[in-house]
């Protein structure tokens, strides 16, 4: 390769194949780095959102994940002797972004579906069994990588324009760049057991949260062989201790039954402390944190993986106008800016939820024992637990005031059915869209072309038509990652806030 390169990845999880896919759909060539060769085979995240489904589409794997998916009922609440408290059905028909609110899978599955759309894309180059040892960086100019192999020690430096640190929990470019880690007061130790089984489990196919001081548990039936159970850990227990089939069998025998334990086969005994944290400092220069490397959730909500993929759909296209110089480097600030309030507010949400299932005294008895029945009955609370949408982004560079509560600036555009039977997401692909309930006059869809945006007529009594209404607005500017970054009524005027990307030749037609 001659020059720098222009991005260089470090990690290859979920988080860092995403990015690279995304820079990739604007022609943007990346070298991803890894400590390991090939997928980490055990199973760790289970859950993602209809939110994050659409990033999964974005990156052309949605079709395969939802083969090997499988869409959650809902939530049940559970006394420590397993009566149900409150339960939260939903169906699993899609939601508003074209998909299941709530869908279970194999972390190792979807990696490998990455990975192989990965080996498909000439703009991506992977490496794996290497390390990186170290970043530097002379005034202006790229940052220095530098790497060992770790099977025969051998150094080398690549040089790239930008660096994303997606190298997890324990992340090396977060140290790096001196980075510290925030504790948001939140540690426990579970056990996390998955199970392989062609048994029958006759158990409701929702998530059970165990509401219990003294022994809290989750269960959640994750594929067509494959079950989670996550169990709180007292003081003084070990995962070894655990692991012994006659415990293993003990716990998780109120689901199982009468199911012989050798009928289960564990794919995974493992301890995991859940913890709460979130990184000072996002970026320094050229050098950006993605996924966990940012941030740590408990899992209590289901957010710790979709997390890092929000990360990379808010920023790939950001970078990408960056290197290709429709924007300035300075809007780059606008990721922090924009992600780390959201994903603090999900964190937060996931601590209230795990210590409302483990707080020991009164307060915790009087939730499990008088709230918590009656959480299902309360209006609107019902809605709000099933509903998967997550809070807008906070205001920046690149996001208006949103101007009255109901405003959209900062919120998800549906990815609603068009009038010619695609959804928003595939008629738009990876640009900015106008939505608007007007006419959109022929000088103007002839700027909004030559400034990278799709215009997209909808009908006033259409799906998206309704949600404009109900904002008070006309029309809509929506970012390529389906974020509002402006509303109102002068369809003009949103196009030219539109900043330019490239390759606008590439537009689909006007509809």
């Amino acid at each position: 390769m001659s020059g720098p390169v222009p991005v260089v990845i470090v990690g290859a999880g979920p988080t860092g194949v995403t990015a690279a896919l995304l820079l990739a759909r604007y022609g943007v060539r990346c070298v991803l780095l890894d400590r390991w060769s090939d997928v980490y085979p055990r199973p760790r995240a289970v859950h993602l959102d209809d939110e994050v489904h659409r990033i999964l589409h974005q990156v052309g794997v949605h079709e395969q994940f939802a083969a090997v998916s499988r869409p959650a009922e809902g939530l049940r609440l559970l006394a420590p002797d397993h009566r149900v408290l409150a339960e939260f059905s939903r169906g699993t028909a899609p939601g508003v972004h074209g998909y299941p609110q709530a869908n279970m899978f194999d972390q190792p599955e979807l990696e490998r579906l990455l990975r192989r759309r990965m080996a498909g894309e000439p703009l991506v180059t992977f490496r794996g069994d290497v390390e990186v040892t170290g970043l530097d960086r002379e005034d202006e100019g790229p940052v220095r990588v530098h790497l060992a192999d770790r099977a025969s020690g051998e150094r080398e430096t690549l040089s790239a324009r930008y660096v994303l640190g997606c190298d997890g929990a324990n992340s090396t470019v977060r140290s790096l760049i001196g980075s510290t880690v925030r504790d948001l007061g939140f540690a426990q130790r579970w056990l996390v057991v998955d199970v392989d089984t062609d048994a029958d489990i006759d158990a409701w196919e929702g998530v059970h949260q165990v509401c219990d001081p003294h022994r809290a548990a989750t269960y959640m039936r994750v594929g067509e062989r494959r079950y989670r159970w996550e169990f709180r850990l007292l003081p003084g227990e070990t995962a070894e201790d655990m692991s012994a089939p006659e415990t293993l069998h003990r716990l998780v025998r109120p689901w199982t039954g009468d199911v012989p334990f050798p009928a289960l086969t564990v794919t995974r005994c493992a301890e995991y402390t859940f913890r709460a944290q979130v990184a000072d400092r996002w970026r320094d220069g050229p050098v950006l944190l993605l996924g966990d490397a940012a941030h740590l959730t408990p899992p209590f909500i289901g957010q710790g993986m979709g997390a890092g993929l929000r990360d990379a759909v808010n920023l790939s296209w950001k970078l990408a106008a960056v290197l290709t110089g429709g924007l300035p480097e300075s809007v780059l600030d606008s990721y922090e800016t924009e992600r780390k309030p959201h994903v603090t507010s999900l964190i937060r949400l996931a601590t209230v939820i795990g210590r409302a299932m483990t707080e020991g005294g009164e307060v915790g008895n009087l939730l499990r024992r008088v709230v918590a029945p009656r959480l299902a009955y309360l209006p609107g609370f019902r809605a709000k637990v099933l509903d998967s949408a997550t809070p807008p982004l906070r205001r920046s560079a690149l996001r208006q005031r949103r101007g009255s509560p109901r405003g959209l600036p900062g919120r998800l555009c549906p990815n609603a059915l068009l009038g010619d039977g695609r959804r928003l997401d595939e008629a738009v692909g990876p640009w900015f869209a106008v939505v608007t309930v007007r006419p959109v006059p022929p000088d103007v869809a002839v700027a909004a072309r030559r400034r990278g945006v799709v215009p997209v007529p909808v009908d006033r009594a259409s799906p998206l038509g309704r949600w404009l209404r109900r904002a008070g607005v006309v029309a809509a500017l929506v970012r390529p990652d389906r974020t509002v970054m402006a509303s109102g009524k002068d369809v003009s005027a949103l196009v030219d806030r539109a900043p330019l990307l490239h390759r606008v030749d590439h537009l689909p037609a006007a509809r």
